[in-house]
């Protein structure tokens, strides 16, 4: 696979993905003021690396990747309830989310958080109602979307973050592994559930993704202090005046850029065995160098 043909079918996952998500929520009942709000943080845009991810496991598993976008995008519905409670003032008070207004200066505190509250249910729903997937593969999918984003995944990493002040390196890591990586590590699974993959195959793909979150997040630590603002969405440098470590802090841009390629040499290692892994090696790789 070349660059071209690695565009192309990210190209066409990202494609479906925003068309079933702009397929949502579109009924107007007397309470639309929530759905506006709901597909107003979810139509945002983004590079959608988590659905896309959940694509191609779902495609290195032997499924049809289209019959397993009711998974793919209720990850997706879970990530934006958790950047439009990430923004909030009591949070992170974040004004600006991919260059636009965040969800609570548009539609209010109340309104933004009763959004983020009604996608948690609603990624469920499209997992157990998924036309395409048996009863047992939507349980599977729902299990995995629960155990990556709870009381002992990405919510256990924002409150690590949030609340009990990270300082070192080791805690750091523990943070970004729950925090950015449960999910990151849940969309492979999830691909791989909704296909029925076997133990060794999801195994290779938690690990990849795993190690992918990790270095992600790394390289948003160091966007946030040599970034680009416009290309970037949201101010530069607001980690450091929160207060927050972060692993600039811990390791220095030079540490920070080595720890990046050694967690994508690792998540494409996982993949050694896997046949078909060429667009998941261009993924990693051009995650380790995004400017945004």
């Amino acid at each position: 696979m070349d660059k071209a043909a690695f565009d192309a079918r990210y190209g066409e996952y990202r494609q479906s993905v925003e068309e079933y998500l702009a397929g949502l929520f579109l009924d107007r009942p007397h309470w639309a003021d929530l759905y506006d709000a709901m597909r107003y943080s979810l139509l945002a845009g983004g590079k959608r690396i988590r659905p896309v991810l959940t694509l191609e496991a779902a495609h290195l598993s032997g499924m049809d990747w289209h019959q397993a976008l009711p998974a793919a995008c209720a990850l997706e519905l879970v990530h934006t309830y958790s950047l439009i409670h990430d923004d909030l003032p009591c949070m992170d008070n974040d004004d600006l989310r991919r260059g636009k207004p965040t969800n609570h200066k548009v539609y209010g505190e109340t309104l933004a958080v009763l959004a983020g509250d009604a996608l948690q249910p609603e990624a469920f729903r499209l997992i157990l109602s998924a036309p395409d997937l048996s009863a047992v593969r939507r349980a599977d999918c729902a299990l995995i979307l629960a155990e990556a984003a709870g009381a002992d995944g990405m919510v256990a990493g924002q409150v690590l973050d949030t609340l009990h002040e990270p300082q070192t390196h080791k805690e750091l890591l523990e943070v970004h592994r729950l925090k950015t990586g449960a999910m990151i590590r849940g969309a492979a699974l999830l691909g791989c559930a909704a296909a029925g993959a076997g133990p060794d195959l999801r195994s290779a793909l938690g690990t990849y993704a795993q190690e992918l979150g990790v270095a992600f997040q790394i390289r948003d630590d160091m966007l946030d202090v040599i970034g680009d603002e416009a290309a970037f969405g949201k101010p530069i440098g607001s980690d450091r005046a929160d207060g927050k470590v972060t692993y600039v802090d811990v390791l220095g841009l030079e540490g920070c850029e080595n720890a990046v390629r050694m967690c994508t040499a690792a998540a494409r290692a996982a993949l050694a065995q896997v046949p078909g892994h060429e667009f998941l090696d261009f993924l990693a790789d051009s995650l380790a160098e995004r400017k945004s």
